[in-house]
């Protein structure tokens, strides 16, 4: 039996091209700067790993998120796939299988990132979930925004070769 469900999608333009706001998304330095997190570690290949971890406790950490990433590639689109979510305040109320992609397009005034996420449920259990998710990204994507706009282009967070691309 197939659940219902819905997605999210959100999209900006980033005062920055394609190969840096893409190199964002998997350099572990800058996912701590734009997304605020504790810890990331990203392996950057088809079927490689992305986990990011908040909170000042290495272990007990607050919320832990990681994907496998499904689909990778630079500068134009990566997949989570498998996502894992952990809070410290409790499981979520309800099962769902989180699909996640960033997609990267080139734009005049730099480029358009956007996030779609599908898999939440439409029963009403998940609706604060689904909520919170559309506060997030728009928070998180101002913290995109700062960061490449505070980070100059000459900067180590350059896109840089992926071994085995």
């Amino acid at each position: 039996m197939n659940m219902a469900t819905r997605k999210h999608v959100h999209e900006e333009v980033m005062p920055a091209g394609p190969e840096r706001v893409f190199a964002a998304l998997y350099t572990p330095s800058a996912i701590r700067d734009w997304w605020s997190v504790a810890r990331a570690v990203v392996m950057p290949q088809p079927g490689g790993i992305w986990a990011a971890a908040w909170g000042a406790s290495e272990d007990d950490p607050d919320y832990v998120v990681s994907a496998v990433l499904a689909e990778f590639d630079p500068p134009r689109r990566m997949v989570w796939r498998d996502q894992r979510y952990h809070a410290k305040s409790g499981r979520l109320p309800f099962e769902a299988d989180f699909v996640t992609t960033f997609e990267v397009e080139p734009h005049p005034q730099g480029a358009v990132l956007r996030v779609t996420q599908v898999g939440f449920p439409t029963a009403v259990v998940a609706d604060d979930f689904y909520a919170g998710c559309q506060r997030g990204w728009r928070d998180t994507f101002a913290g995109m925004r700062r960061h490449l706009e505070s980070t100059p282009s000459s900067s180590h967070l350059r896109a840089t070769p992926v071994p085995g691309l």
